[in-house]
């Protein structure tokens, strides 16, 4: 309804139409807009307005042979729609009306001025005559701006709607109100989970654009159509020369070509001297209808027209060559467009031409060897795409591609297979081919394979063999003399240094090339600062990962990797699940996931952080499903820091199902994949897990193994988070074999390290373990007996004291829990913290817990509701399942709810005090 502050922003010319339906006064709202632009509607909500609910209202609309309205005697609001259709007796009627208007005349006439006999008089010749005691206004009906198309995306499509959608949905309909309102209800049928810009472009033109456009163009004479039809080969607007040259017209036939298309408006001046569709999608519609041979003629001299501009877009220069059926000057405006987008740092842009082109099967051998490369290059520091890997695995065994083409082919190959793919054995093999075929033609090139080779985090190889590539590697870029190869080198050195703990890591790292003239030093000087900082963070190292992510990020940026951007925002989300920057992390790995999801093996870190939380949380059903999404942590498809991680939260989760046998077998087959590659920094989250997992199943010889082969690969080396995890794991030890003074000191020691490390969450685990080995070395006390008979010793003071100290180091996690979100760990130190308090008396007149959940109950019931089941509940919380059965029951009663799936949403979160 049109009322309020809004609508008087919107109609300025409201507040006198209101008044003339009081009956003072008279007020006319000439209304325009071109097609589409809604003024149907408009006319809809002024007919609501509340002062005409006493006066007489008309709709009238103009050309289809109704009669004119009776307008009455008292006020009256006149609603007149399409006047630019009015017969010569209805505009007769309606000079008529205001010519002469009676008090309390309000009227609105809506027309379209393109389609105005006579520009810019609605009623017709000559003018109308305006008494002086009417108020006339002029309002003019303007397309949506892009901001109020992501509103209309939003509420048509919901979640589904994607920025990238409503910029192309703005782009294409121009911002008219009713073309955008038929694409989303195209787009609005569809079924994908996400909108995006593709599936804006695969909705079509819509009906009513298109028969409009078609009907404006078929009552244009046959001899001005080409002007049209060279704009919507074009599909951009531009000056009256370009036109005229694309449709082929010499200046004067064209300029009245030109002036009967905008007569009709099939054309729009769209710009100062710029002439176009004023509809971009409109141009589609008029393209598609043009005849074969004259189309093909109009696109190339639209190439050749853009050729001869100042700047040139070669990619559009190569569409419309390719549309020609210009093959050979098709591929060189490829090859130029991608060339000019690799430059730039459009990679994605590269590649999408080189794929398009590649794809087509009548392009040569010798074509493909010149294009294969460039897009090699691109995909290697863009973002990966299956159908990159296919045209390059199909060109790498194209018999007739020279040798030296095909190394390098083969490297890019081996690079996309191994960093973006995932598959390291296929990527190995290319990288392998491509050192000994470019070994002798190509040094340079032969030794970035050789570095990518060095790469420690790829399952395959071990420590000493990467060096030795890296050995290998570093003598030939330098006999090389190529600066750009000696940089690829020098990221994998730093990067390796870094992730070893090698006291020489942080030389490395500021020898890099970040300020090289050369775009291709500093690209792997980029690369080498997020490798380090993602080295850096896995090593424990996290002020200086932060300090490295921050300036690879910023590198990145300037020079244009996006591959390696992404590699960066994964570390970041580690460096976060680590320093217990958990609000919001759930939502941002879900994100990333989503955005990386065509390049697995950088989504891996997301895929992860996710499932970590989730297990943290109580959803167990979703740390599974997150945990070993795309087959993590399998060694042939994870690098190796992130599946040792993977492996340690997954024998975690075994562990607190009580699944000992399964918790084994995950430890050994981690354990001796990261024995067999030697880089002991990336134990650092498995150890602690997995010593416990082999202490439980009986195992005690592998678990003192377990810790001295931990202790012994991290001598030497500058590993914070290594290091804490061996006290860790020492005190795990120390616990499973009965000796919890010992255990309690070095639970303690390693709270203190991860402490130190800021880490929360691992600070009160450990804080934990320390408090529950305390606890229970009291509860075994020789002479707890005579404690209970009153007999009071030197030692009993002391465990006292120690117990007190225990019950505060659990009231102080329980609390570092809850500000986390670690509802399963906070549900478990609670139910450690009662059973070493002394139950409270319920003081006279304290209402009893009869319909409010007990603290037991409370804690039952949120883990039930997050999908845990009663044997892992009672696991969790070390209750009898029976007991927890009984627990459940009670609390979907007292809570109203239908089933244990409902409890989730019905209990409120608990406090972490």
């Amino acid at each position: 309804m049109v009322n309020g502050m809004a609508a008087a922003q919107r109609f300025p010319w409201l507040a006198p139409l209101r008044l003339a339906l009081t009956g003072s006064g008279s007020a006319l709202v000439l209304m325009e807009g071109a097609a589409g632009m809604g003024k149907t509607h408009v006319l809809g909500e002024l007919r609501a307005l509340p002062e005409a609910a006493e006066a007489h209202r008309a709709l009238w609309r103009c050309g289809v042979a109704e009669e004119v309205p009776d307008t009455g005697t008292g006020p009256v609001l006149l609603l007149v729609d399409d006047v630019h259709r009015a017969t010569s007796q209805e505009k007769e009627w309606l000079r008529s009306v205001v010519g002469k208007p009676r008090p309390g005349l309000a009227a609105i006439l809506a027309h379209r001025p393109e389609e105005l006999e006579t520009v810019g008089l609605p009623l017709g010749t000559p003018a109308v005559s305006y008494p002086p005691d009417l108020s006339v206004f002029r309002h003019c009906l303007h397309v949506w701006d892009a901001e109020r198309v992501r509103r209309a995306a939003a509420e048509a499509l919901g979640d589904r709607a994607t920025d990238e959608a409503a910029e192309r949905l703005y782009a294409r309909s121009g911002g008219v109100p009713q073309v955008v309102v038929d694409l989303l209800g195209a787009l609005r049928a569809g079924t994908r989970s996400k909108c995006t810009a593709s599936d804006v472009d695969a909705a079509g033109v819509p009906v009513r654009l298109a028969e409009l456009t078609l009907g404006r163009l078929d009552r244009l004479a046959a001899e001005d159509r080409p002007v049209a039809w060279a704009a919507a080969v074009l599909g951009e607007s531009a000056d009256r020369d370009e036109l005229l040259a694309v449709a082929g017209m010499g200046e004067a036939r064209g300029r009245d070509a030109l002036l009967a298309a905008l007569a009709a408006a099939v054309l729009s001046e769209t710009a100062e001297a710029r002439y176009g569709f004023a509809v971009p999608l409109a141009a589609k519609a008029v393209r598609e209808r043009v005849p074969g041979p004259i189309r093909q003629e109009l696109h190339e001299r639209a190439a050749k027209v853009l050729t001869r501009r100042q700047s040139v877009v070669w990619a559009e220069v190569a569409g419309h060559r390719r549309a020609a059926g210009r093959r050979k000057s098709w591929l060189r405006a490829v090859e130029k467009a991608a060339r000019a987008a690799a430059e730039s740092g459009r990679h994605q842009e590269a590649i999408r031409l080189l794929e398009q082109a590649l794809a087509v099967p009548e392009v040569a051998p010798g074509e493909r060897a010149r294009l294969a490369p460039l897009l090699a290059r691109s995909a290697v520091i863009g973002l990966r795409s299956d159908q990159t890997v296919a045209a390059l695995t199909q060109v790498v065994h194209d018999a007739d591609l020279p040798a030296d083409v095909r190394g390098e082919l083969r490297l890019d190959l081996g690079l996309m297979l191994c960093n973006q793919v995932g598959d390291f054995a296929a990527g190995a093999r290319e990288l392998e081919a491509a050192a000994d075929e470019l070994s002798d033609t190509r040094p340079a090139l032969a030794s970035r394979a050789m570095a990518a080779l060095a790469m420690a985090e790829w399952p395959s190889g071990t420590l000493e063999g990467h060096r030795n590539w890296l050995r290998r590697a570093a003598r030939v870029a330098e006999d090389s003399g190529d600066e750009v190869a000696r940089a690829a080198v020098a990221a994998n050195q730093a990067s390796l240094a870094v992730a070893c703990g090698d006291p020489q890591a942080r030389d490395l790292v500021a020898a890099l090339p970040v300020d090289s003239p050369l775009a291709g030093c500093r690209e792997h000087a980029a690369r080498g600062l997020c490798n380090a900082a993602d080295a850096a963070v896995w090593r424990g190292a996290y002020p200086w990962g932060q300090e490295l992510l921050s300036a690879g990020l910023d590198l990145s940026a300037r020079s244009g990797v996006p591959y390696v951007e992404q590699t960066a925002q994964a570390t970041s989300l580690l460096l976060d699940w680590w320093t217990g920057r958990w609000s919001g992390l759930a939502e941002r790995c879900e994100q990333f996931v989503a955005a990386t999801a065509d390049m697995p093996l950088v989504a891996a870190d997301g895929n992860m952080v996710r499932g970590l939380l989730a297990f943290a949380q109580g959803d167990w059903g979703s740390a599974v499903h997150w945990l070993t999404a795309l087959g993590a942590p399998s060694l042939e498809r994870t690098r190796m820091p992130l599946a040792m991680a993977t492996s340690g939260a997954l024998i975690r989760l075994a562990l607190a199902r009580e699944n000992l046998p399964a918790a084994a077998d995950q430890a050994r087959a981690a354990w001796s994949a990261v024995a067999d590659k030697g880089v002991w920094v990336w134990a650092a989250e498995l150890a602690p897990w997995a010593v416990e997992a082999l202490a439980r199943a009986g195992d005690m010889a592998a678990a003192r193994s377990m810790v001295a082969e931990f202790t012994r690969g991290l001598e030497g080396r500058d590993a914070p988070a290594g290091q804490a995890a061996v006290v860790w794991s020492r005190a795990g030890l120390e616990e499973a074999e009965g000796r919890p003074t010992e255990a309690v000191r070095a639970y303690r020691s390693a709270a203190d390290a991860y402490q130190q490390l800021s880490r929360p969450y691992a600070w009160a685990l450990t804080t934990e373990g320390a408090a529950r080995c305390s606890l229970a070395n009291g509860k075994q006390r020789p002479d707890a007996a005579g404690d209970a008979m009153g007999e009071r010793t030197p030692d009993a003071a002391e465990e006292d004291t120690g117990r007190f100290d225990a019950v505060a180091s659990l009231q102080r996690c329980v609390h570092e829990y809850g500000e986390l979100g670690a509802v399963y760990d906070a549900a478990r130190a609670r139910a450690l913290l009662r059973s070493h308090q002394p139950a409270q008396a319920r003081r006279p007149g304290r209402p009893a817990l009869a319909d409010q959940l007990s603290p037991r109950e409370g804690e039952v019931a949120e883990l039930a509701g997050r999908g845990l089941t009663n044997r892992e509940i009672a696991a969790a919380l070390h209750l009898s399942p029976r007991t927890v059965e009984q627990h459940v029951a009670r609390a979907i009663r007292k809570m109203g709810v239908l089933s244990r799936h409902d409890l989730a949403q019905a209990c409120p979160p608990r406090a972490g005090r």
